[in-house]
């Protein structure tokens, strides 16, 4: 169930135009799995959430574009960005800020237009720049205290979910994605 959220948080959220996020610990619980290939070795895989994966439809629909910036690199992080329509899709460092200028000078936009969804210590130095910070409810403490909001939903859980009811709220858009599903506001 979605917080009621600050005056501040909502005001926040009404400027968002991009959703960036982590991965591990945030879209998943953080666990990582190693299972056979066909072909010999093994590769790996991770749990992500439906609800989450609904969430970033509505985002996509509205046009509040989305992307993943993780510090590890992950064929099932890249089909996930790839199903969810994600703008931007950058895996393998976790040296986030460097990217983050990145996106900035080909998105045209500000950094208060910007959400951040993270969980652990390398996310902190893109959560303190942001308009938006969320924390997973299971995010570390330091990292807790940089966010503007924490989410009852803890990572692998709808963190995602719980984020973009509120952006969209924010927004004003939440009636519409209710009425697409002929749900009464």
């Amino acid at each position: 169930m979605v917080q009621i959220p600050s005056a501040g948080v909502l005001e926040r959220a009404r400027n968002i135009k991009l959703v960036l996020m982590d991965v591990d610990g945030v879209l998943t619980d953080g666990k990582i799995y190693y299972l056979p290939h066909p072909s010999g070795g093994l590769f790996e895989t991770k749990g992500f959430d439906s609800q989450d994966g609904i969430a970033f439809q509505w985002l996509h629909r509205v046009g509040i574009k989305t992307g993943i910036i993780s510090g590890r690199k992950s064929e099932a992080t890249n089909e996930r960005a790839r199903t969810a329509h994600c703008a931007y899709n950058y895996t393998g460092s976790t040296e986030k800020l460097p990217i983050l200028q990145e996106i900035l000078a080909g998105s045209r936009l500000e950094l208060s237009q910007i959400a951040f969804l993270g969980d652990d210590l390398t996310d902190a130095i893109l959560m303190k720049r942001v308009g938006l910070a969320v924390a997973a409810g299971n995010a570390k403490p330091e990292v807790k205290s940089v966010a503007h909001y924490v989410t009852s939903a803890e990572g692998g859980n709808g963190v995602l979910r719980e984020a973009t009811e509120i952006i969209l709220r924010a927004q004003g858009l939440w009636d519409q994605i209710l009425k697409s599903y002929d749900l009464e506001p």
